[in-house]
């Protein structure tokens, strides 16, 4: 692939990528977080795989780096899918026999 075409590509999926993000409602936002949080979690095994090839030294330090990147964004992604979930919880209220 010519660096032209990549380069084409990349400015696309960005283009797109924003044009998505910025159109989704914030009642579909949860869901889809715990959509991408599954797909991290199979570029996570795809980096853990990649790490224990030993390729080259280089493969094992890029595999390393996408290992700890990835389980960065998996676990940010649970935490913000559990912050948002928190928000939509029924407080619990106070009983009203308990006034003394």
């Amino acid at each position: 692939m010519s660096p032209i075409v990549a380069l084409t590509l990349f400015v696309i999926a960005v283009f797109l990528g924003v044009e998505l993000i910025t159109k989704v409602p914030p009642t579909l936002h949860t869901p889809l977080m715990s959509g991408s949080n599954a797909i991290s979690g199979i570029t996570l095994v795809g980096a853990l795989v990649s790490a224990g090839t030993e390729y080259s030294t280089l493969t094992t330090v890029l595999a390393v780096v996408a290992v700890a990147l990835a389980t960065t964004n998996v676990v940010g992604g649970f935490l913000v899918t559990n912050r948002m979930l928190e928000m939509f919880r029924a407080k619990p209220r106070p009983k009203s026999g308990d006034d003394t």
